[in-house]
């Protein structure tokens, strides 16, 4: 029998089913998705590990941005995307009223951001309920990539070619503390040809066999990380809104190469190279 906080839930439903349509037309008009991200497409792609059980654990509501198998029922914003909805989260919405407590949401931990395995329809309610935070179960997820709440679908490309990236070369055990990020797509594997080709020259220039473990760390030490550190020195990345070190590195790598097609000459030095792209281009 329909009690005191019907009509309230009902009246909230209402508002959370019309800010689900003003996002989706919003969607529609600026061609960017709403849609929640579906666990299944994200651990193919990123091939993520796991899960391991990590106890209850107070999570941040907007850390929340995709779930186990019920993606298409919610939006980004975790609000209710059908009618049929209706009935459990009222439900759920009038025992936010009455205060009572409901059993921890589950959820999968992957990088920054949560799957929601089990309260979906509490999860939504606690977002049109303006709570922070949220008791849950959680199950964290390896992965050789930080996946963070902003997160898109058109992401997972450059995603997925890092962690192809990372597991051809081992560079995260390589050198722990290297962190290439890309916007460039292909970027990554443009990487790739680069530490063949370094690899090759290694070999001649040593006149020995050389280890692609040893190819790949004085890639690294000589090659890469001498133009990001010039390119953090000179502050030029805010020049380049939106773009990372790694992208410059690869833009650096071009001009090389053109220069040296351009006047007839040998490659240059990666530091030489990265000089005169910063020279060209800082205001």
């Amino acid at each position: 029998m329909p009690d005191e906080f019907t009509p309230r839930a009902r009246a909230d439903f209402s508002k959370a089913r019309f800010k689900a349509f003003l996002n989706r037309a919003f969607a529609a008009i600026s061609g960017q998705p709403t849609t929640l991200l579906d666990y299944d497409e994200i651990k193919q792609s990123l091939h993520i590990g796991g899960p391991i059980y990590r106890g209850v654990h107070t999570v941040r509501v907007d850390q929340i941005v995709g779930s186990l198998n019920r993606y298409h029922e919610f939006d980004r914003a975790f609000l209710p995307a059908e009618n049929q909805l209706a009935e459990r989260w009222q439900n759920i919405d009038s025992a936010f009223y009455k205060d009572i407590s409901l059993p921890p949401v589950v959820l999968y931990k992957v990088g920054q951001v949560y799957f929601v395995v089990d309260g979906h329809h509490r999860v939504s309610v606690a977002r049109q309920q303006g709570q922070e935070f949220i008791e849950a179960e959680v199950r964290e997820c390896s992965t050789k990539v930080n996946i963070t709440p902003d997160l898109k679908t058109e992401d997972l490309k450059i995603l997925h070619e890092k962690v192809h990236f990372l597991e051809r070369t081992g560079l995260d055990d390589l050198r722990p503390k290297a962190k290439i990020r890309l916007t460039i797509p292909d970027g990554f594997d443009r990487m790739l040809e680069h530490i063949a080709v370094h690899h090759y020259f290694m070999g001649l220039d040593l006149k020995r066999d050389i280890s692609e473990e040893e190819a790949i760390a004085h890639w690294y030490d000589t090659v890469y990380f001498p133009i990001v550190k010039m390119i953090r020195q000179s502050k030029i990345l805010k020049d380049f809104p939106g773009k990372t070190e790694g992208d410059l590195y690869l833009w650096v790598l071009d001009h090389q190469r053109y220069l040296a097609e351009e006047e007839g000459q040998s490659l240059q030095p990666p530091e030489d190279a990265a000089r005169k792209f910063i020279e060209e281009h800082v205001d």
